[in-house]
């Protein structure tokens, strides 16, 4: 790139120049759109030099804009180029090793938790038998003193087995190396259009509107629940 094609007037930036068009143009702009309609040709076509002026400032700028960015741009592309293959979320190598590992890891994870959840269930059944049998055997020892002796060894012996009980109900609840995800499964498409309508209906008219006007652009003329109608823009 020469000096002249990156250098303007008087060794000003080259932006200077477009940048002083656009403000000359903006005032101008701001003289004739001061609310008052057109109302002659004359007006007419002195309104459309100026908007063609100023459009053609804008691409002007525009490409001078993309220019200095480029080399930017470029090292940006460049360094997303380099790393995306091991670092790039879902599609890199790290997210599709880890995804692919945690698979293997969940379902064993998974099963080492249904041992010890069956674990704790046979304890928690064993504490509730035991607890049972000791209360049953304290009513039962009214007034025999070597029975009641027998009963409140059992009863020591069920809180024994309650507190391992609760040992093996926290082993199978922590530190397992899973953690609990809630998703949504789609079942009955209409009464989720329903529910998700009344919860957002301002997010829903923005896809209907934004589908009709893809649809109008493509050449439909008839939307239902639209009106389309024609209208009249400056080029």
């Amino acid at each position: 790139m020469t000096e002249a094609a990156t250098i303007g007037h008087n060794g000003a930036p080259p932006e200077f120049e477009v940048f002083q068009k656009i403000d000359d143009l903006y005032e101008e702009a701001k003289n004739w759109a001061d609310g008052e309609p057109i109302t002659s040709e004359e007006m007419h076509d002195a309104v459309t030099k100026l908007y063609d002026g100023i459009h053609e400032a804008g691409k002007e700028a525009d490409e001078l804009r993309k220019a200095e960015k480029k080399p930017w741009d470029d090292k940006v592309a460049a360094v997303q180029d380099k790393f995306n293959p091991y670092v790039q979320p879902k599609k890199g190598k790290v997210d599709r090793a880890k995804a692919a590992l945690g698979d293997i890891l969940a379902k064993w994870r998974a099963e080492v938790q249904r041992k010890k959840a069956e674990e704790a269930r046979k304890a928690r059944e064993e504490a509730d038998r035991i607890a049972a049998e000791a209360q049953a055997a304290i009513r039962a020892s009214s007034g025999n003193l070597e029975e009641r002796e027998k009963a409140e060894e059992l009863l020591a012996e069920a809180k024994k087995v309650e507190r391992f009980a609760r040992r093996q109900d926290k082993a199978a609840t922590t530190g397992t190396g899973l953690r609990t995800v809630w998703i949504a499964e789609l079942k009955d498409a209409n009464a989720a259009l329903d529910w998700a309508y009344e919860r957002a209906p301002e997010r829903f008219e923005q896809l209907v509107q934004q589908i009709a006007d893809e649809a109008v652009r493509a050449g439909l003329r008839t939307v239902p629940g639209f009106a389309v109608v024609e209208e009249k823009r400056a080029a």
